[in-house]
């Protein structure tokens, strides 16, 4: 292997920890700011995390503003768990063995999280448009068919992972 490629693996850990972090860092803020707006002060949905401004949602009803704030949460998690098994993946990784049935199975596992957040974040989509045809200001960012079409494509991988694996072992065999 390539001192090059060796650096770029490592350079690539690093950033994955990094992102992790930040998304943990997302994740509590973002519950934080959320409970502190409905549990202490309700002023604070007008500037939740990253200028966030949910007032009038919280107006119009704590209960829609409760799984409004769920959802964001559960995606942020979910962005992290990804990145967590990404860090897995790094850590298990061979790079003279790249095939092999942890890699193949995280990578599964990563492209059904994807999935499950693409999900979440179509319905979540569903539900803030119904709340904008209700009347309720609010910003509609919750790109589900991106999570969609990435859950597609780390699947595709996750497959040609679990053949590598298998033809790998063929060969193992064989001599």
């Amino acid at each position: 292997m390539k001192a090059n490629t060796k650096s770029i693996l490592e350079i690539m850990n690093v950033v994955s920890w990094i992102v992790f972090i930040g998304l943990c860092v997302q994740a509590g803020a973002v519950a934080v700011s959320f409970a502190i707006s409905l549990f202490v002060n309700p002023e604070a949905a007008q500037d939740l995390y990253q200028k966030l401004d949910l007032q009038d949602l919280y107006n119009f009803g704590t209960g829609h503003y409760l799984v409004i704030g769920l959802l964001k949460i559960l995606l942020t998690v979910l962005k992290a768990v990804i990145f967590y098994l990404v860090i897995r993946i790094f850590k298990n990784l061979n790079i003279n063995r790249p095939f092999s049935f942890e890699i193949a199975m995280l990578t599964r596992v990563i492209s059904y999280v994807a999935f499950a957040a693409g999900l979440i974040a179509m319905a979540a989509n569903g539900y803030t448009e119904w709340l904008i045809g209700q009347g309720v200001t609010m910003q509609k960012d919750w790109a589900g068919q991106e999570w969609l079409f990435l859950a597609g494509i780390i699947f595709v991988v996750a497959i040609i992972f679990t053949r590598g694996v298998e033809l790998q072992s063929e060969h193992e065999l064989t001599i």
